[in-house]
């Protein structure tokens, strides 16, 4: 399963109100089989500019991401069903980078580029290609000469 982080920005609310919109939006992801990495509160600011959401305007709300991995047909679910959450004023969902893994050794970097392996790869893969300096246009015109030629 791929992972995501959810940005959720909750409209002000009191403390008791605001564990049980985070319990709901976390039955949510593990309804739908997800599984939560972590979830970091950036805690109750003022927005950048007023919002309206669900019939009001908001000023200031409380953040929050999740970090979750889930399938990826449930990501639309996910966000159809916190769209019409009226204690979530914006939702986003982004799909995070895997880290790839390099298995470099100093005994490869320390070879000559001609004794690499990726280089040997690369030079294979020039020599399949058509050399655009040598290559000679056939015209196929079945004339013994070129008859657009001034």
């Amino acid at each position: 399963m791929p992972t995501y982080e959810l940005a959720l920005i909750l409209r002000a609310m009191p403390k008791q109100d605001l564990k049980t919109t985070l319990t709901r939006v976390s039955h949510a992801i593990f309804s739908r089989g997800g599984i939560i990495r972590n979830i970091e509160n950036l805690g109750f600011r003022a927005l950048p500019y007023k919002t309206s959401a669900h019939g009001l305007v908001h000023r200031e709300a409380n953040f929050f991401v999740f970090k979750i991995d889930t399938a990826t047909k449930a990501v639309a679910d996910l966000k159809e069903e916190y769209s019409r959450d009226v204690d979530i004023v914006r939702q986003r969902m982004f799909k995070t980078q895997t880290d790839c893994e390099h298995s470099c050794t100093l005994e490869e970097e320390m070879l000559p580029p001609a004794y690499r392996e990726e280089v040997q790869k690369m030079i294979e893969i020039g020599k399949t290609q058509v050399d655009r300096f040598k290559y000679k246009f056939k015209y196929n015109s079945g004339l013994d000469y070129y008859p657009f030629q001034k």
